[in-house]
């Protein structure tokens, strides 16, 4: 795009409060997306609150302090954030910008399960706070992005309990798209190289001729590498050279602390005999830009988690990275690529906490004479979950960005409900009370 077209096109801020570099979790990878592909469009400006390392030719990028982020928010026409900012930066609401809610990942369920080690009394005022953050940014927001339709379905209800479905968002788009769209976890525009070996052949005790299975992202407390652990357990007497490597235990964010499961499912592996020799940990965090090599030196990718609401609405972006590298897959049931996973088949879905069907699957999947074909459906179907593609609502909006039709009502007298979100949420207990609120905040929620 020439630089007249662009000087003639709309300002977008995007803002992360996860960590840019080259160690990053989802929140971040997808911040970073997202300014890619805007640049197309738009002037584009990314910015952590957190920290940055990160360059790119076309763009701007940089950390950004509250002196800065002011600076940054004062020079764009519209902002798009994720998680906290609006409650960190509360400032950010009178200001006038058009304001683009990524609501993809619902943290309150999200906690649900992460606080479940927190006394009772902070792990309610807790979830109280988060949903309140929420609520704010549900209330404020022109635009929304979310992950799914089934995703969409749940924020609608939760808009029209905060009276965001109303006539006049209602009569300017009865769909409600032009308040509340899909943006889904995307995978590379580019296919998956691999330039070297990752796993096979470099990590003592994995052989190149071993079978590699890969639990590729975080271990996090809802998540299930017991019931793996156990049915890893069950098939090596028969598959002696068969691996699983956990791609990443170390959280590239600092401020994130190491979770209970994590510990559990080393303590698992130790206990029954396959730390080093079936299983292996890689306890930092693999850079983003080359997790394709430890990708493409597996032969299987799995995600196994456990029932609970927290996976009815989630949308893993590990198995985002299986399709990409062509991985058969083998998943526990209950959330929203399973139902992929099975409608074209892409390898294997098991019910939650069975050992026995999950060694079943991955033994039927991965020494399958099938193996090979179902690794070009799960790459062709890969195609399907680029960027390019999965942005296209956000590409759409900042190419002509809006006001939603209720905005005047919201900041007029009559329509006082943003002020009084705001006023909720610095008036909670949480709010007053907890010293260092904004310090843990940045550690609650981790890439997904």
């Amino acid at each position: 795009m020439s630089q007249t077209s662009k000087s003639a096109s709309s300002r977008v801020l995007v803002i992360t409060g996860d960590v840019l570099g080259a160690k990053m979790a989802g929140p971040a990878i997808r911040a970073w997306e997202m300014a890619k592909a805007l640049r197309e469009v738009c002037e584009v400006r990314l910015v952590s609150t957190q920290a940055s390392t990160l360059e790119h030719d076309d763009f701007h990028v940089s950390y950004a302090d509250e002196a800065e982020l002011r600076r940054q928010v004062e020079w764009c026409d519209a902002l798009v954030f994720q998680g906290y900012t609006l409650s960190t930066f509360p400032w950010i609401r009178g200001t006038g910008k058009i304001i683009v809610a990524d609501i993809y990942d619902p943290m309150h369920l999200e906690y649900l399960e992460q606080g479940k080690d927190d006394s009772p009394r902070k792990r309610t005022k807790m979830t109280e706070y988060i949903s309140e953050v929420l609520n704010v940014q549900l209330e404020l927001a022109d635009f929304m992005l979310c992950a799914s339709e089934k995703q969409r379905d749940f924020w609608l209800g939760q808009l029209s309990a905060v009276s965001r479905i109303n006539p006049l968002v209602y009569d300017r788009d009865p769909s409600l798209r032009s308040l509340l769209d899909i943006a889904p976890f995307g995978i590379s525009n580019t296919p998956a190289v691999q330039t070297r070996h990752a796993i096979k052949g470099e990590v003592e005790g994995i052989d190149l001729d071993d079978q590699v299975i890969i639990w590729g992202g975080g271990v996090y407390n809802w998540f299930d590498p017991l019931t793996l652990i156990r049915a890893v357990s069950q098939l090596v007497a028969s598959h002696p050279k068969l691996r699983l490597y956990f791609l990443g235990v170390k959280h590239p964010n600092p401020d994130v602390p190491a979770m209970r499961m994590a510990a559990e499912t080393m303590r698992l592996s130790d206990e029954l005999g396959l730390t080093g020799t079936h299983v292996f940990f890689n306890t930092e965090w693999v850079d983003y830009e080359d997790r394709v090599n430890y990708l493409l030196d597996a032969d299987l990718g799995v995600s196994t988690h456990f029932e609970h609401v927290e996976t009815a609405f989630s949308f893993r972006t590990r198995i985002l990275d299986y399709l990409w590298a062509g991985l058969p897959i083998v998943s526990t049931d209950g959330d929203t690529f399973a139902g992929l996973i099975k409608a074209h088949d892409l390898g294997a879905v098991v019910p939650p906490e069975d050992v026995d069907a999950l060694a079943e699957a991955i033994e039927s999947v991965l020494y399958s004479a099938e193996r090979d074909a179902t690794s070009e459906r799960v790459r062709e179907f890969g195609l399907t979950m680029r960027w390019d593609h999965t942005l296209g609502a956000l590409i759409a909006f900042c190419q002509n960005p809006y006001r939603a039709a209720d905005r005047e009502r919201r900041s007029s007298p009559v329509g006082k409900e943003s002020k009084r979100a705001v006023g909720r949420l610095r008036h909670t207990t949480i709010w007053r009370h907890t010293e260092g609120l904004r310090l843990f905040i940045r550690k609650l929620i981790p890439g997904r």
